[in-house]
């Protein structure tokens, strides 16, 4: 069978299609670029935000005309969506063949099987704790390859229904996410990225609590890592603020191939807000954990993400979300327009905030980030940069694209020797307003 899956949403879902789409390969089936081309489509969504539910409803629904032309055509859906509404998107949408949640994702190709011998539906939103083990599957080779670490989450924000639909915390065994590290950089791989919905709670069994300083299972496994052959960097996203202790903020200056580049959400920096939000920090201990980090690790980097318009923010809690932004001085953001999600406990709140106000918030910060970006990167100018080689730039065939380990892209003019997950040193001659520039050295 020829199988096409389209994936929607975070890294974690782009994770899991991959483990899936190999699952099908290793069976002897083919994956496809095209729906129109497939015996089989697989539609991984995802619902932390409305508009990507909407967009994936619109397209599994736009197949209907498909499956009337190709009858024996399976269509299935997982991830996020298939979890929350389960047999009702059987009823929804009439022409699709199977709903798996997410505890199920590791039937995909059970189930397809079984569908195209005796084509009965099938809708499974079942927790099945075996799902962890089918994490370590992987596709095609490359210079970089992602690590699920951990599957849900204990954190329970009340804008967010990942708990729900992922369920809570689990995380793998050490020996067997360094098992898939090693076989990974033997085919091949330079880089690792460790997936989980709070990576820093990993190892803590459960346990809803940050860890008390001087334990962290988080570093442990980070240093295990380090000392892998072959490997030559490790990233990771996305970790809670308070989980970032004594131990592991030691790791992360000790560990040579430890990305100096952050993926830290604050979403508010207005306590009042934060608390409606069961953020369990403040925006005082933001800050103070934010200048540890740059103490242990001076060249780090910050990513973030926020929300506007949260119910019963007011022009003064966004005035603080805005001034705590700028003394971070975030590289990179990402800003979202609060919607309610059904099943999050903000659901039950008025949405005050109109759709006018969260969009002028909006473009606020990303103005002030536009302004901010340019001006960190203007500054790197002169500088030498040891960059990942990561292959010919998108935009320019004459370029090839990298990235330094503090997470700024750079384009260059290769050399006959470089590669794809070469190492190599770039002296910065101009920048751009979101990229860099250089030569090899």
């Amino acid at each position: 069978m020829k199988v096409f899956i389209k994936t929607y949403g975070c890294q974690m879902n782009e994770r899991d299609s991959e483990a899936i789409g190999a699952l099908f390969v290793k069976a002897g089936h083919t994956l496809c670029d095209s729906e129109y081309d497939a015996d089989v489509l697989l539609f991984n969504t995802c619902s932390v935000r409305d508009a990507a539910e909407r967009k994936a409803k619109g397209k599994i629904g736009f197949m209907r005309k498909l499956k009337l032309k190709k009858p024996d055509l399976i269509i299935g859906v997982t991830g996020c969506m298939a979890q929350r509404l389960g047999d009702q998107l059987l009823a929804e949408l009439p022409h699709l063949d199977f709903v798996l949640g997410t505890g199920q994702i590791h039937k995909a190709l059970e189930t397809t099987e079984k569908i195209a011998a005796d084509r009965r539906k099938i809708a499974d939103t079942a927790v099945d704790p075996g799902e962890i083990d089918m994490l370590g599957e992987h596709g095609k080779n490359s210079w970089s390859a992602q690590i699920a670490i951990t599957r849900g989450c204990n954190r329970f924000c009340s804008y967010c229904i990942v708990p729900y639909v992922r369920g809570r915390e689990v995380s793998r065994s050490q020996e067997s996410i360094l098992s898939e590290a090693r076989q990974l950089v033997d085919q091949g791989v330079k880089e690792i990225l460790l997936l989980g919905q709070n990576v820093a709670a990993y190892g803590l069994n459960g346990d809803i609590r940050p860890p008390a300083d001087g334990f962290s299972p988080f570093a442990e496994l980070l240093e295990a890592l380090n000392k892998i052959p072959g490997l030559a960097r490790i990233r990771y996203t996305s970790p809670y603020v308070s989980y970032f202790n004594d131990r592991l903020i030691s790791a992360l200056a000790s560990c040579k191939k430890v990305c100096h580049n952050i993926h830290l959400p604050l979403q508010s920096g207005s306590d009042r807000i934060l608390q409606a939000m069961n953020r369990q920090y403040t925006a005082q201990s933001y800050r103070e954990k934010v200048a540890q980090l740059r103490a242990a690790v001076p060249d780090l980097t910050f990513s973030t993400d926020v929300i506007v318009g949260f119910p019963g923010e007011e022009e003064s809690d966004f005035a603080l979300t805005r001034e705590l932004m700028n003394e971070v001085g975030f590289e990179q953001a990402y800003i979202f327009k609060y919607s309610p999600r059904p099943g999050a406990k903000s659901a039950l709140l008025a949405d005050t905030v109109s759709e006018e106000e969260k969009l002028r918030r909006n473009n606020i910060l990303l103005d002030d980030l536009e302004k901010r970006i340019s001006a960190r990167l203007a500054g790197l100018t002169g500088t030498v940069q040891e960059v990942l080689c990561e292959g010919v730039s998108a935009r320019n065939e004459a370029r090839w694209t990298g990235r330094t380990d503090t997470n700024f892209v750079v384009h260059f003019e290769p050399d006959d020797k470089v590669k794809t997950g070469d190492l190599r040193q770039v002296k910065i001659t101009r920048s751009g307003s979101v990229s860099l520039f250089g030569e090899l050295i």
